[in-house]
C-alpha cells in the first residue's frame, strides 16, 4: 500500500477503509474484518458511528499487530471543549482496545472545537495520539484555528469526489502542508456517478469500474481516500487499484467533472448547523 507523508513525518497509508453508516455491530466488525484480510490497513471511523467497539473487536479478531494498522477516530460536536475531548478521547480508546491513535480529529467546525484541538495538542505532546487534524474545515475556519494555535493540523478529512473538488480549500491546505483525505469519494452514489459516461468511459479503457478510477483519480492527486463497503467483493475491487495509472488527459476529464458544490454536506448552511448540533451519539 502506498503512503503519504504528513508534514509531522508520519506515514499515513493513501487508501483506507470507513465504516460511517455501518451500525449493525456484527456487519461492521465483519466487513473491517474482510478489509484487513484484503490488504487495508488504513481503518476510520467515529464516536458518533457507533461502532468503536465493533472496529476494535475485528481488530483483535484480525490477529495482526497494531503497529501495522492506521486507525483514525473522531470527537463529536457534544463533547467538544477541552475537558470533554478528553473523556471522549479515553471513551475511544476503550472501545477499539488500543492505548493510542494514529490520527485523531475534530469532527466538526461547531461548538467549542478550540478547546478540543487544546486537548489534540496535549494528547499530540504526550504521544497518545500519532498526528492530529480536523474534518469539515472550510478555508476561514481552518486558517483562523492555524493562526490560534501552536500545532497546523496534519489532515482535514473534507466531502471529496469528483462532483466536489473542494479547490479553493485544498489549495490553502497546500500552503499549509495539511493532507486532504476524502469521506465519500464516491458521492454516496448520488448523480449516478457509478454510471456516469466519463468515468465509466476511463475505467473501460484500463478494464476497470467507475469507482476503481475515481480511486485512482484520488490517489495520483496524493488525496487519502476512505471508501466504505459491507459488500466483500467490492471492498476488493476498490483495492485493486495500484495495478493502472490514469493518463494526463484522464485525469483532466475528471477534473472537470466538478460541480463547485457539495452534495452530501453543505458544512456552512445554518440548516446543517442546527440540524447536527441536535443529533446526540452515545458512546
Amino acid at each position: 500500500m502506498e503512503k503519504n507523508i504528513l508534514h509531522n513525518g508520519v506515514e499515513i497509508p493513501q487508501l483506507g477503509f470507513g465504516v460511517f453508516q455501518i451500525t449493525d455491530e456484527v456487519l461492521c466488525k465483519d466487513s473491517v474484518l474482510t478489509a484487513l484480510n484484503t490488504g487495508y490497513r488504513l481503518i476510520d471511523t467515529a464516536a458518533c458511528y457507533g461502532n468503536e467497539q465493533a472496529v476494535g473487536t475485528a481488530i483483535r479478531e484480525s490477529g495482526l499487530a497494531r503497529k501495522e494498522m492506521f486507525l483514525t477516530s473522531k470527537v463529536w460536536i457534544q463533547d467538544a471543549g477541552y475537558e470533554k475531548t478528553k473523556a471522549s478521547f479515553e471513551k475511544t480508546l476503550k472501545n477499539l482496545g488500543t492505548d493510542y491513535l494514529d490520527l485523531y480529529l475534530v469532527h466538526m467546525p461547531y461548538g467549542d472545537y478550540y478547546g478540543s484541538w487544546r486537548a489534540m495538542e496535549e494528547l499530540y505532546r504526550e504521544g497518545r495520539v500519532r498526528a492530529i487534524g480536523v474534518c469539515n474545515f472550510m478555508p476561514d475556519r481552518l486558517v483562523d484555528l492555524i493562526l490560534n494555535s501552536e500545532i497546523v493540523p496534519m489532515v482535514n478529512q473534507i466531502e471529496l469526489h469528483p462532483y466536489c473538488q473542494q479547490r479553493q480549500l485544498r489549495q490553502v491546505m497546500s500552503e499549509y502542508q495539511i493532507q486532504p483525505m476524502a469521506w465519500a469519494p464516491f458521492a454516496e452514489g448520488k448523480n449516478q456517478i457509478f454510471q456516469n459516461e466519463i468515468l465509466t468511459a476511463i475505467g473501460a479503457g484500463h478494464r476497470k469500474s467507475a469507482a476503481q478510477t475515481i480511486l485512482r483519480w484520488l490517489r495520483q492527486s496524493s488525496i487519502v481516500a476512505i471508501p466504505k463497503s459491507v459488500h466483500p467483493e467490492r471492498i476488493a475491487e476498490n483495492y485493486g487499484i495500484d495495478d493502472f495509472n490514469l493518463t494526463a488527459s484522464e485525469m483532466k476529464q475528471i477534473e472537470e467533472m466538478d460541480t463547485g458544490y457539495s452534495l452530501i454536506l453543505d458544512i456552512q448552511s445554518l440548516d446543517e448547523v442546527y440540524r447536527l448540533k441536535n443529533i446526540c451519539f452515545v458512546q
